[in-house]
């Protein structure tokens, strides 16, 4: 089973067809169900990104659409000269492609505009919630966050931790795939400790709305 959750994929699938005929193509691509496309879109991406780093997004863009234009101006008049020497007519080489319907009907703008609303609004609603202390120790986490992403920041540029987020994201899926058993079971312990400590810090300060958890289990218990 993928780290999209099977059971709520099919839940996104019912609900919003179109997000899912998105994450189908990512996921099979990111998990190298295809060796071949994987590869090539991780080493294309790799290679514009990388370029990005040291030239200008202009330039890149430029120089990619030139080398584009090249290959299939190229190919097309390599099909027309061989389509004369041998007297056939199989007609244009990217007939299927321009057959293609690419326009955007307006019902996947309003699906595409729902989501990324509800997603903006939810991260609206959390950042309002860290910021005025609606929870202390959630507050205190998200504090922790930012203080170990100023040292980060020192350390790394922002398209260096593009790179390294478009890596991860190419093999950090499938290492979780091969050794899903041992990560997870050092994750739960990673994730008691955590608890723990939480929960002691909650006893600690006593102020925000929410009970410790070892607290509320105890008063479902009861």
């Amino acid at each position: 089973m993928s780290a999209f959750g099977e059971t709520g994929q099919n839940g996104v699938c019912k609900q919003r067809p179109l997000i899912c005929s998105i994450l189908d193509p990512m996921e099979s691509l990111i998990y190298w169900r295809d060796v071949k496309k994987s590869g090539i879109v991780f080493g294309a991406g790799l290679i514009t990104l990388a370029a990005i780093s040291s030239f200008s997004v202009i330039s890149v863009f430029a120089y990619l659409s030139l080398l584009t234009l090249f290959g299939t101006v190229a190919f097309r008049i390599y099909k027309s000269v061989t389509q004369a020497v041998q007297k056939t007519n199989e007609g244009h080489p990217f007939k299927d492609y321009l057959e293609l319907d690419l326009t955007l009907s307006h019902e996947k703008v309003q699906n595409i505009a729902g989501v990324a609303v509800a997603h903006i609004n939810g991260f609206i609603s959390e950042l309002r919630r860290l910021f005025l202390v609606e929870d202390i120790i959630d507050s205190i986490k998200f504090g922790v966050i930012l203080w170990v992403f100023t040292y980060v920041g020192a350390w790394f540029n922002g398209m260096t931790l593009v790179i390294l987020a478009f890596v991860s994201l190419f093999t950090l899926p499938k290492v979780y795939e091969n050794n899903k058993q041992s990560i997870d079971t050092h994750l739960d312990l990673v994730r008691s400790k955590l608890t723990e400590i939480t929960d002691k810090i909650r006893v600690a300060i006593p102020i925000g709305n929410k009970k410790p958890v070892a607290a509320a289990e105890s008063e479902k218990d009861k």
